[in-house]
């Protein structure tokens, strides 16, 4: 037989299939070592066929990696289909596995434990130990009564010598154990509560039918009791489920309830597990000793077999969207598992996308709506603060008098405070007020941000960190300018406003260490803070009963991006956050923080009107020639030379237009810098077209046919569809 082999290696130049001589027992899955040049690589048997596509001699597989195969035959299939969307064969079976699983760096935890010899008489054997061991005695009376124990943990108490003797005689014996690492989630009742009638009706409509359905609930309105109803019947169906979340810090709390309601067939996938904690949770997953998947966007990727339902919270999120290589899009990956398994694809969110609920209402999916929060209270009162009246009045501190009045009244209540604000760091730049020089990253068009806590400035981009300045290495100026406040500086501030009260922070600068997300949100949710401040890390999702109040710092940060979609960001991020407050039997409410009190945006999140901002929004969309009118594509050259970069775009753009004169779907084509025009060493220019919705599928591969004919070893070209951020 012969073997279609995909190498392990990320380049188009060899993103293709090679054909091997295939030794008995290799099968389509196999994870393989194949004579590669002059090098032994692994890579993916694709399938099995009986002739080869050349007449050049054929090299043969040395050997399989696995037992039996890894990847799962609806991986292919999906392989192919990501191939499809301008993704490199290697690059999507690497998704499919532990990165390292790959090359073999990483194996099961073995441990050893000791056993009681359990054929022995204890009384007998216990009695002829002469008292004078009493370490042996002791030791041995205490495996007696717990059968097995690990073996470091009773070196941590008794010598080896003791361990020794007592295995030399029999009496026990050691072991290894394969030892499964589990990450930890946060301690949750596993009550489960009466559905009110919605809930009910929601999970009768989605159980009996079938397809894509869109759930639009308000927060707080149960949406994650239905969830987990619809997985209890899958479950109980002989299935297995998908369960996405966009952020990593809700699955500390997400894994709490879901292994408080199913156990231990709950398995956590996310980028931040150590390397044997993911290796562990995705065998259980492959052996089918766990049967729900749960985590953030590569847990889309879950080898489980016979999916019952994959289920996609705050569908909305851009998180869901990979922006760096390979580049996916998880709902579509998603949408392909439940094709191929004929499972249910549920789209839960409070602000649902403007394309999503475009498709609801246009029939493409079924929209169930649930528009009251389960315990009949009402959404928390947002009243919006115009912060240039605080200045005129003489207020130029981050707090308004509003704010600080309800954090006032909120903690003498011993009530709880969240406060948002989506910017970390300390301040967004500095910069001298003598000469303008502004610290900027080597490798990044962009300005650095100060970090009081190390006194370091660093790229939020590509995480490069350098020592702060005191002057200005440009005219030796002392007199330097903070620029906007990050949550570094709204964490002291708020520490200096209210000395008395515990604040903690969220945000990726305080949860780099193991456990962090899970430490943080258990304390405050048993109550060992007051105040929380954060980034959108604590925006969505999040559920704890005594917050009353939350402060939204600077509502506009997302508003005046120059992005179609920066209105949509803003109106979902304010609904999500104010969401937060009076989801228990304490009521609710929301300080809103704004520079432009007017903007349409907050006359409907004020009211948490979805469809009053919906309509307005398809409306322009509509007349704009904007998404989901058209699809935008955009072609993005990278390199480390500009002229590079730039020629490939223009070349790019050139064979578009081309394209464009003899196709009717191209609508228009724009070739520019991109607004970051460097980052991590990289010169980027774009070429963005926007094709009609019913010439996508005509037009889509030609444009990746450019992108790959562009790729050389000096420029690398990404094709996106409909990109999150246009930087």
């Amino acid at each position: 037989m012969i073997a279609e082999v995909i190498v392990d290696i990320s380049n188009s130049d060899v993103d293709k299939v090679f054909d091997y001589i295939a030794p008995e027992g290799i099968a389509p899955g196999d994870r393989v070592v194949v004579p590669f040049g002059r090098q032994k690589l692994e890579g993916y048997v694709l399938r099995l066929k009986e002739n080869p596509t050349t007449s050049h001699a054929l090299k043969s597989i040395e050997r399989a990696l696995d037992d039996e195969p890894l990847i799962l035959p609806e991986f292919i299939k999906l392989a192919e289909f990501m191939r499809g969307k301008n993704l490199r064969y290697a690059d999507c079976f690497r998704l499919f596995i532990p990165n390292k699983l790959r090359g073999g760096r990483i194996r099961e935890l073995y441990r050893n434990y000791l056993f009681l010899n359990g054929s022995l008489d204890f009384e007998k054997e216990y009695g002829a130990i002469t008292q004078k061991a009493k370490a042996r005695r002791a030791l041995y009376k205490e495996i007696y009564e717990v059968k097995s124990v690990a073996e470091r943990d009773v070196l941590q108490r008794y010598s080896a010598s003791t361990v020794n003797a007592l295995i030399e005689s029999g009496l026990i014996y050691k072991e290894s154990v394969a030892e499964a690492r589990t990450p930890s989630g946060m301690k949750v009742s596993g009550d489960k509560p009466v559905l009110t009638p919605k809930q009910r009706e929601t999970v009768d409509k989605i159980v009996s039918g079938s397809g894509t359905f869109l759930l639009h609930g308000v927060t707080g309105s149960g949406k994650t009791e239905v969830y987990m109803r619809v997985i209890e019947d899958a479950l109980n169906k002989g299935k297995t489920a998908i369960m996405l979340v966009p952020e990593i810090a809700l699955t500390p709390q997400m894994l709490g309830i879901f292994r408080a309601r199913f156990g231990s067939v709950v398995s956590i996938q996310h980028s931040s597990l150590s390397d044997g904690e993911r290796y562990d949770e995705w065998m259980k997953l492959r052996r089918g000793e766990a049967k729900v998947a749960l985590g953030a966007r590569s847990a889309v990727f879950a080898p489980l077999k016979d999916v019952g339902v994959v289920i996609l919270d705050e569908e909305h999120d851009s998180s869901y969207i990979s922006e760096s290589n390979p580049r996916y899009f998880t709902c579509e990956v998603a949408a392909f598992r439940a094709r191929y398994n004929g499972a249910k694809l549920i789209l839960g969110s409070a602000t649902p996308s403007v394309e999503s609920y475009y498709k609801a209402l246009k029939g493409e999916y079924t929209l169930l709506e649930m528009s009251g929060r389960v315990n009949e209270k009402e959404l928390p009162l947002l009243e919006t603060v115009d912060m240039r009246e605080e200045i005129r009045r003489g207020n130029l501190g981050l707090f308004s008098t509003a704010l600080i009045r309800e954090i006032e009244t909120a903690l003498k209540e011993k009530n709880q405070v969240m406060l948002f604000l989506n910017r970390r760091g300390y301040a967004s730049f500095l910069r001298c007020r003598n000469c303008g020089f502004v610290p900027r990253c080597p490798d990044c068009d962009v300005s650095l941000t100060y970090h009081m806590e190390d006194d370091t400035l660093r790229c939020h981009y590509c995480g490069a960190r350098f020592r702060s300045i005191d002057a200005c290495p440009k005219c030796g100026y002392t007199d330097l300018k903070e620029g906007k406040t990050g949550t570094e500086k709204l964490e002291e501030e708020t520490k200096r406003l209210f000395p008395e009260a515990r604040v903690l922070r969220m945000d990726n600068d305080t949860t780099r260490l193991r456990d962090a997300y899970t430490d943080i949100l258990t304390k405050f949710a048993s109550k060992e803070a007051d105040i929380l401040v954060g980034t959108q890390m604590i925006a969505k999702g999040h559920d704890f009963k005594d917050v009353t109040l939350v402060g939204i710092i600077d509502a506009d940060i997302a508003l005046y991006y120059s992005d179609y979609r920066s209105a949509e960001r803003t109106f979902q991020l304010i609904t999500q956050v104010a969401g937060r407050a009076g989801r228990a039997e304490k009521a609710g409410k929301v300080i809103m923080q704004t520079y432009s009190p007017n903007h349409y945006v907050y006359k409907f999140a004020k009211k948490y009107d979805y469809r009053g901002f919906y309509d307005n929004e398809i409306r322009a969309r509509e007349l704009t020639k904007y998404p989901p009118f058209t699809k935008i594509v955009r072609l993005l050259a990278l390199s480390e030379t500009e002229s590079a970069a730039s020629n490939a775009a223009r070349s790019l753009a050139a064979e578009v237009v081309g394209l464009k004169n003899g196709t009717a779907g191209i609508l228009r084509v724009q070739v520019m810098q991109s607004a970051i025009k460097r980052l991590r060493s990289y010169y980027r220019y774009q070429v963005v077209i926007w094709i009609d919705c019913d010439a996508e599928d005509e037009i889509c591969p030609a444009l990746y046919a450019f992108a790959r004919k562009a790729s050389s070893g000096k420029v690398t070209v990404f094709a996106e569809v409909n990109p999150q951020q246009m930087l």
